[in-house]
């Protein structure tokens, strides 16, 4: 790999195990049968989980919209026990975090990726997070990796991205910065893969 000080890290398929969460099948399982053409309908129809993630509308906007009484409750709830961190990400980052800048890149609704990091005690690790649900644009709009650039003050060729979507690290290889597929979901790719946080290290060395 080019000389790389900074290493921007997707949240989800690659610090967290969960690659597309499963909130959806939790807020289905939270309401009765009879709610779920509604519950369809705010999903596919409205986009609520897209418009939140976004920065259109709160946490607590938008699980009140989806009918839960209580939101703050159900967002502790599904993230303490519906989403994992990788057991290999602490260790790395332990081993990494003062070589390298780790910058947060996540497509996530504000309060939630706030959440997690400090649930996770994750903070520490980071010179900066940029989150969707922060700067009003996400993942693979070019916006959101200049932002990251900007804030960062770093040139793209100083920087590789590590996320489980081939199609963001498409627009990340066109800005110039190194792309790494963390292989969470099989995705085809033609450049740089690692299968888990052992194998970046490795490939860091």
């Amino acid at each position: 790999m080019k000389k790389i000080t900074t290493i921007l890290l997707d949240m989800y398929g690659v610090i967290l195990e969960e690659s597309k969460g499963f909130f959806i099948p939790y807020t289905f399982g939270s309401f009765d049968q009879a709610e779920h053409e509604r519950l369809t309908r705010q999903f596919k129809e409205e986009k609520l989980f897209t418009r939140a993630a976004n920065g259109e509308m709160t946490s607590d906007e938008f699980l009140t919209q989806l009918g839960f009484k209580d939101p703050q409750f159900h967002m502790v709830n599904y993230i303490d026990n519906f989403l994992t961190l990788d057991p290999g990400f602490r260790e790395f980052a332990e081993k990494y975090y003062r070589q390298y800048d780790f910058v947060l890149l996540s497509n996530d609704v504000s309060e939630w990726s706030a959440y997690i990091t400090k649930h996770h005690d994750l903070d520490q690790y980071f010179t900066h997070k940029i989150v969707s649900g922060d700067v009003k644009c996400r993942k693979p709009d070019r916006r959101i990796y200049e932002i990251a650039l900007e804030r960062t003050g770093k040139k793209p060729e100083e920087c590789c991205f590590v996320d489980n979507s081939v199609k963001n690290l498409i627009t990340a290889a066109e800005l110039g910065i190194e792309p790494i597929l963390f292989n969470r979901d099989g995705e085809e790719y033609t450049g740089t893969i690692v299968n888990s946080f052992a194998e970046l290290a490795e490939l860091l060395g």
